[in-house]
């Protein structure tokens, strides 16, 4: 799945005002955390992670496992913060951080 440049741009205002969901550290990408990354864009769609990895190329390598694992695209990374979407099959309009925060 590929973005637009618009509906990136649309995301990242989104993602601004996010505070990250999932906390990926030393561990990696645990079965708790795989479970809850799952659920997190079911319900949200875009979410924000925090990555706690030493150095920007384990956190690249990390960043391309979690969009190959969940079948979502990376919008932005800053740091040790990924922001990632998914469409869902079914938004809730009380869930979704897209219906809930589109302009």
């Amino acid at each position: 799945m590929t973005l637009s440049n618009a509906d990136k741009k649309t995301f990242r205002a989104i993602g601004h005002q996010l505070k990250p969901v999932i906390t990926v550290a030393e561990k990696g990408l645990t079965e708790n955390i795989q479970l809850e990354l799952e659920r997190a864009l079911n319900d949200h769609e875009l979410i924000k992670l925090k990555l706690i990895a030493g150095d920007k190329a384990e956190r690249t390598a990390l960043v391309d496992e979690i969009c190959a694992l969940s079948k979502g695209v990376a919008v932005q990374t800053i740091g040790h913060v990924l922001l990632l979407y998914r469409a869902a099959k079914k938004p809730d309009p009380k869930l979704s951080n897209l219906l809930r925060f589109a302009r």
